[in-house]
């Protein structure tokens, strides 16, 4: 059971990166709130951020690749309270990801029926998924 932070009003946005049929995940640290879940990669939106640069901060934190949003493909609040934004974006076909230890424990390319079998997966991220799978979000899959 995740331990859910009563702190509503935040601001949030993740990235799905596509390759090859496979979307990037990753495993949180140990360290972190949510500990060793999977999810997509991405975080807090400070507050003199817009969402893109959120996420091209984010990226370079929590793998060290520079990420390009392309378009915002949906929105959600979290069980944890936060306004989350969901964006499309792409990586150079040379970037290779690295996990930053303090923030990323592992990082995968799964497909999205893989995903939903990960008994660790954050619920906005599953939630996510099977919108892809019945046809409400178009993720180019």
């Amino acid at each position: 059971m995740l331990d859910i932070p009563d702190d509503p009003g935040r601001r949030g946005a993740v990235a799905i990166v596509v390759r090859d049929g496979r979307m990037l995940v990753i495993r949180r640290a140990r360290t972190v709130v949510a500990p060793l879940t999977y999810c997509f990669p991405g975080g807090g939106i400070e507050a003199d951020e817009s969402e893109e640069a959120a996420l091209i901060r984010e990226f370079r934190e929590e793998i060290g690749v520079t990420v390009r949003p392309l378009r915002r493909i949906w929105r959600c609040v979290t069980a944890w309270k936060v306004q989350l934004s969901w964006w499309l974006a792409d990586l150079a076909t040379d970037a290779v990801p690295v996990a930053n230890p303090a923030e990323v424990e592992s990082i995968h390319w799964c497909a999205p029926a893989e995903m939903l079998r990960l008994s660790a997966l954050l619920p906005s991220n599953r939630e996510f998924l099977e919108l892809v799978q019945r046809g409400e979000i178009e993720i180019g899959i």
